[in-house]
C-alpha cells in the first residue's frame, strides 16, 4: 500500500483476506475508512493502525480467534472506538463455538503499566542525569525511549528486576541547552495495546545574547535583538558605557516566549547625540552577557576631525577686591556718558537761537537781551566793508556789520512821532510763500512784495538754495551816500523785524 499515499478510504470485501502485515499501511497516514468485513481474518493486530486516525473500522463477517491478540478489539468496543460498539463481532473458541467479542474472557491479557522515575527533570547545562522507565504487565511489555530529536548524548541501559517488570534507564550525558523544553517519551507495548509516559526536561544555562543588529528605520529606528536564558533574564541598556533612561525618545519593546527574549530598542526621531555605542546587558542567577553594537543616525555638524583644535583657554580668577573697583570703573563711564549726552542735547538746543552768529546790539535793537526772534539779515553787496566798522547802529551777521538807516516814512501816521511802530514778517509755509501781518496794510500794499528763489551769492556772505530764503522787494528807499534808490530786497527766513522810533528802518 505505500504507493497510494493519498489514500483515504479503503474496502477489501468478500476476497477471501486472511492476513494483514502490522506496518502495511505505515505509508498511508491519511486512512479514516476501513472496511474488512466478509474476509476470513482470523487475527488482527492493533499495531496496524497505530498511525492512523480512523474514523470507522469495519470488522464483521470475520472467523477471529478468541484469544489475547484480539483483547483490543474488546476494549476498543467497550469504549466505541472507530464505531466498533455498532457491530456484531464475534471469536471462536476452541471448541468451534461462536462467542460474542463482548463475552470474551481471557486471563492475563491486559494492558502494559508504565511509570517513570522523574515526571519534570531539571538539569544544568553540561550536567548529566538518569531517568527510569518501568513497564509491567501479561503479557511482559516492551519498555523504550522516544528521544529521536534529543541533542545530548544518551545511553540506554536494560534492567529486568522481576519477571513481570521491564526497567529501562535513559542517561543524558553532558545535557546542552538546545535541549531545554524537551519532552521525553517511554513507551511499554503488548499484544494487548501501548501504554506511555512523558518526562518534560527543564535546563538552566546562562544567558546568551543571540543576535544584535545595527539601527534599522522602520517606523522608528529599531536595535533589534534575541536574547536567551533559561531562567529568563532581565535586560539592561548602556549608551557609552552609561546607564540608558528610556524616555519618549528611546524606549525598549519586546516579548518573552519560554526561554527567548526578542524585541527592539527603539528611537523617535534620534539626532546626531543619539549616536554611539549601545551595550545590551542580559542577566540571571547563572550568569550575564552582554554585546554592543554602533549606532549611528545623524552626522553630526561640525565634525571633530574637520574643526581646528583650539588651544585651551585659560581662565584666571580674579580675587574678590577686585570686583568693587570694576564696578567704580563702570560707574564713572556710565556717568561720563550721561554728561556727554546732556552737554549735547544742550549745545543742540541753544546753540541754534543763533544760527548765524549774531553778536552785540542785536539784543540793543530789540530792547531786551533775550528777544523771542532775533533779526536775522543777510549781506548781499548792499554794504560796504567800511560797515563793519560803524558804530552801535549797525547789526552784526555773521562776519557783515549792517546799517540801520533813519527813513521816516515807515514811522509816522499823521503828526505822530511819538508812538513805535512795528513791522512783523513771519510764517512762511511749505510752499515758499511769505504771509506778511501788518496793522498798516495802507503804508505797503501787498502788490509791493515779489517772491523769487534766491540765487547763490558770491562774496563774504553766500546761502545755497536749500537754506530756502525768500527775497521781499519792500518800497524803494534811498540811502545817504546812494543817488539811486536800492531796487534789491532783502533776505529774511522767518523772522521779525523791530523798527525803533525815530530811526530808518528797512
Amino acid at each position: 500500500m505505500e504507493l497510494y499515499t493519498g489514500l483515504q478510504k479503503l474496502t477489501i470485501k468478500n476476497s477471501g483476506l486472511r492476513s494483514i502485515q502490522p506496518r502495511a499501511f505505515a505509508k498511508n497516514p491519511h486512512l479514516r475508512y476501513i472496511n474488512l468485513s466478509s474476509n476470513r481474518l482470523t487475527t488482527l493486530s492493533w499495531q496496524l493502525f497505530q498511525t492512523l486516525s480512523l474514523r470507522e473500522l469495519q470488522l464483521e463477517q470475520n472467523f477471529f480467534n478468541c484469544s489475547c491478540d484480539i483483547r483490543w478489539m474488546q476494549l476498543w468496543q467497550e469504549q466505541g472506538e472507530a464505531k466498533l460498539n455498532s457491530q456484531n463481532l464475534y471469536c471462536i473458541n476452541a471448541d468451534g463455538s461462536q462467542l460474542p467479542l463482548f463475552r470474551m474472557n481471557i486471563s492475563q491479557c491486559d494492558l502494559p503499566e508504565i511509570s517513570v522515575s522523574h515526571v519534570n527533570l531539571t538539569v544544568r547545562e553540561g550536567d548529566n542525569a538518569v531517568i527510569t522507565c518501568n513497564g509491567s504487565g501479561s503479557p511482559l511489555p516492551d519498555v523504550d525511549w522516544i528521544v529521536t530529536g534529543l541533542q545530548s548524548i544518551n545511553t540506554h541501559q536494560t534492567n529486568l528486576n522481576w519477571t513481570n517488570v521491564h526497567a529501562i534507564n535513559l542517561t543524558l550525558v553532558n545535557v546542552t541547552s538546545e535541549d531545554n523544553g524537551f519532552t521525553l517519551t517511554c513507551i511499554a507495548e503488548n499484544v494487548v495495546g501501548m501504554s506511555n509516559a512523558s518526562v518534560a526536561l527543564t535546563v538552566y544555562y546562562p544567558p546568551r545574547v543571540v543576535s544584535l543588529e545595527e539601527p534599522e528605520l522602520r517606523l522608528e529606528h529599531c536595535i533589534e535583538f534575541v536574547v536567551r536564558g533559561n531562567p529568563p533574564p532581565t535586560l539592561h541598556w548602556l549608551h557609552n558605557g552609561q546607564p540608558l533612561r528610556e524616555s519618549k525618545i528611546i524606549h525598549v519593546e519586546y516579548y518573552q516566549e519560554g526561554e527567548i527574549s526578542e524585541g527592539c530598542l527603539l528611537f523617535n526621531k534620534p539626532t546626531h547625540y543619539n549616536n554611539g555605542n549601545y551595550t545590551l546587558i542580559a542577566k540571571n542567577p547563572l550568569g550575564t552577557a552582554n554585546q554592543t553594537i554602533n549606532g549611528h543616525f545623524l552626522k553630526e555638524p561640525f565634525p571633530v576631525d574637520e574643526v581646528s583644535p583650539t588651544p585651551p583657554i585659560t581662565v584666571t580668577h580674579k580675587p574678590e577686591e577686585d570686583t568693587f573697583g570694576v564696578s567704580i570703573a563702570v560707574g564713572l563711564a556710565a556717568f561720563a556718558c550721561v554728561l556727554l549726552v546732556v552737554l549735547f542735547v544742550m549745545i543742540n538746543k541753544y546753540g541754534r537761537r543763533s544760527k548765524f552768529g549774531m553778536k552785540g546790539p542785536v539784543a540793543v535793537i530789540s530792547g531786551e537781551e533775550d528777544s523771542a526772534s532775533p533779526l536775522h539779515h543777510i549781506n548781499h553787496g548792499i554794504t560796504t566793508p567800511s560797515s563793519l566798522d560803524a558804530g552801535p547802529d549797525t547789526v552784526v551777521i555773521g562776519m557783515t556789520r549792517i546799517p540801520v538807516i533813519e527813513n521816516p516814512q515807515y514811522f509816522r501816521q499823521g503828526h505822530n512821532c511819538h508812538k513805535p511802530d512795528t513791522w512783523v514778517f513771519s510764517n512762511i509755509d511749505n510752499h515758499g510763500i511769505l504771509n506778511l501781518k501788518d496793522n498798516r496794510d495802507h503804508l505797503v500794499p501787498s502788490t509791493h512784495y515779489i517772491y523769487e528763489e534766491p540765487e547763490v551769492q558770491s562774496g563774504e556772505v553766500s546761502y545755497p538754495r536749500s537754506h530756502g530764503f525768500r527775497e521781499i522787494m519792500l518800497n524803494p528807499i534811498s540811502l545817504p551816500g546812494h543817488s539811486k534808490p536800492l531796487n534789491h530786497g532783502i533776505y529774511v527766513e522767518d523772522v521779525n523785524v523791530y523798527f525803533s522810533k525815530g530811526r530808518h528802518g528797512f
